[in-house]
């Protein structure tokens, strides 16, 4: 059976999937072919129904919660950490400044959103954010990714989203990012098995992470390398990005609850709803 995967191209995501590509991970009857597009372009695609399994923003998750069900693996969370609002070192931002984010549909934007309601968004490719910053193209945009790690000496961090979040959400809890969701055309059994096989990708990937990371850089498929690959991934696709625990499933659910007390959908959301049902696995087991 043959399974469209559609990955952000940072190093994160082609981490924990390309155990899978590797051949680390036994796939049984699937075939899995992936594509890397920014996570707008997935955000957007997802929207459309496009791809089987796609990486999303959980920010726009209850936007497509009837087509597809949320993943429990391939996740990604800040702790203390996360997408940095950043201006240049000289400029002091009005009311309603310029600001540059990675796409309408990302959670960095929607939480800046709710923080500086007056901001006048432009939406852009995050890979030129940083130099639309420089160049004055904007007042400030929001870095996301590897970016976070290593910018221009010009500019500095005006306001951590990961701070917002703590405004926003109380503290304790995680930062919610992005993760994963499934067609829910493919059937429940298929569906269970791709999760799973999923969930051993990201497994093998963070058992054998010097190996792979090794791989990654020498077939050039990372854009950053050595000690700031590694911590970017300590960052980011850990152990914690495996399976989600009730920690993340908590900040899942004060993130949809901060969402639609806001207005941005039309109903509560709680997370566990919209898994796929495992009782469903055990009961064909007995």
């Amino acid at each position: 059976m043959k399974i469209e995967l559609a990955h952000s191209p940072d190093a994160d995501d082609i981490f924990m999937y390309f155990a899978i590509k590797f051949g680390w991970v036994d796939t049984k009857d699937y075939t899995f072919s992936n594509i890397g597009l920014d996570i707008e372009s997935l955000n957007i695609e997802a929207i459309k129904g496009t791809y089987d399994v796609t990486a999303i923003s959980f920010g726009m998750y209850p936007l497509i919660r009837d087509d597809y069900a949320l993943l429990r693996t391939a996740v990604s969370f800040g702790e203390g950490y996360g997408p940095k609002l950043i201006r240049r070192k000289e400029k002091r931002l009005k009311r309603n400044f310029r600001v540059a984010l990675s796409g309408k549909y990302t959670t960095n934007a929607m939480l800046f959103r709710l923080y500086y309601p007056q901001a006048r968004p432009v939406y852009m490719d995050f890979l030129k954010i940083e130099a639309a910053v420089v160049n004055g193209e904007v007042d400030a945009g929001v870095l996301i990714h590897e970016s976070i790690l290593d910018y221009d000496e010009s500019l500095e961090v005006e306001k951590e989203i990961w701070d917002i979040w703590v405004e926003l959400a109380g503290e304790g809890l995680p930062l919610p990012l992005g993760g994963m969701a499934l067609r829910r055309s493919l059937p429940l059994n298929r569906a269970i098995e791709i999760e799973n096989i999923l969930i051993d990708g990201v497994k093998i990937a963070n058992t054998r992470k010097e190996e792979l990371c090794s791989k990654l850089e020498a077939e050039k498929l990372v854009r950053i390398s050595d000690k700031m690959l590694t911590k970017y991934l300590d960052m980011y696709a850990s152990d914690e990005s495996i399976e989600l625990s009730p920690l993340q499933l908590k900040a899942l659910d004060r993130l949809y609850e901060i969402g639609f007390e806001k207005g941005f959908w039309e109903v509560p959301i709680k997370t566990e709803d919209y898994l796929l049902p495992r009782e469903y696995e055990m009961l064909r087991r007995e």
